[in-house]
């Protein structure tokens, strides 16, 4: 993706729209890349371009918008990672587009955003996102929700990653330090970062440190979305910086504390 750092650095969850639809050359580009969203699990994930008044769509927090995206993916294990990196793909190139965007997964009517989206019972939509061009001002309630859950800070680096063990903060990024600040910035559900990663034996381990209340049938575990946006800033991070990452599944057996589980492993050789 080109200028990712940049794009990821910019964008900021959009809950206040100007009212204006998409443009018929904006929504092109949007359905075409949808057509086929990526992520390195290999699970297919689909997504749609649906018209809120067509559908009846709408999000209490949410003012102004007219489209919306949904997506849907498997009940199967690592479905919530690889919906969660897909996802963050098409906020990425909405966000290069001009277009805003916000990851949503409780506060919507989901029973009807589920039948836009024609869900199977094998299957999960686990959030959607309006889509639209920011107002030029937010809106009370959009300052007073990003005030609420500190929307423009994040834990520092030494929180999030890791070298050889736990108790051991990362000291070097190895040339990834713009790739390491983009994950730090990711969003994720009430900004609780839920990633952790460790750097061990040439690779990058992906942990995830749960938080409670964070699961239901519906969503899946909403974490381990959190923990597919932090895969896609990181792999895509990686790649801009010339490397070439790749996704293993290859847990390396680390101690871990009861609130924390394995989640997935990058190689860049």
């Amino acid at each position: 993706m080109e200028n990712f750092y940049e794009l990821a650095m910019s964008r900021k969850s959009v809950r206040s729209y100007d009212g204006r639809p998409l443009t018929a050359e904006d929504a092109k580009k949007l359905l075409t890349f949808m057509e086929t969203p990526e992520n390195p699990f290999g699970i297919p994930v689909s997504m749609k371009l649906l018209e809120a008044g067509e559908h009846g769509l709408s999000s209490p927090v949410i003012s102004g918008e007219k489209f919306y995206a949904a997506g849907t993916v498997g009940r199967v294990p690592h479905g919530e990672e690889a919906f969660g990196y897909a996802f963050e793909r098409l906020v990425l190139y909405a966000w290069s587009l001009g277009v805003g965007t916000v990851w949503i997964g409780g506060t919507m009517n989901r029973e009807t955003f589920e039948q836009a989206v024609g869900l199977r019972a094998e299957e999960r939509m686990p959030c959607v996102s309006p889509l639209g061009y920011p107002a030029k001002k937010r809106s009370l309630r959009d300052s007073l929700m990003r005030k609420g859950i500190r929307a423009d800070e994040r834990k520092p680096l030494t929180e999030l990653f890791f070298d050889s063990d736990f108790s051991t903060p990362l000291a070097a990024g190895d040339g990834l330090e713009r790739t390491l600040e983009a994950v730090r910035w990711a969003p994720s559900a009430v900004n609780r970062q839920p990633w952790r990663i460790l750097r061990r034996d040439g690779l990058w381990h992906f942990y995830l440190k749960r938080s409670a209340g964070m699961v239901n049938d519906a969503v899946g575990e909403l974490q381990r979305i959190d923990l597919g946006i932090a895969l896609c800033h990181f792999m895509l991070g990686a790649e801009e910086a010339g490397l070439s990452p790749k996704l293993v599944l290859e847990d390396p057996g680390v101690a871990l504390p009861e609130d924390m589980a394995y989640s997935a492993s990058v190689s860049l050789a």
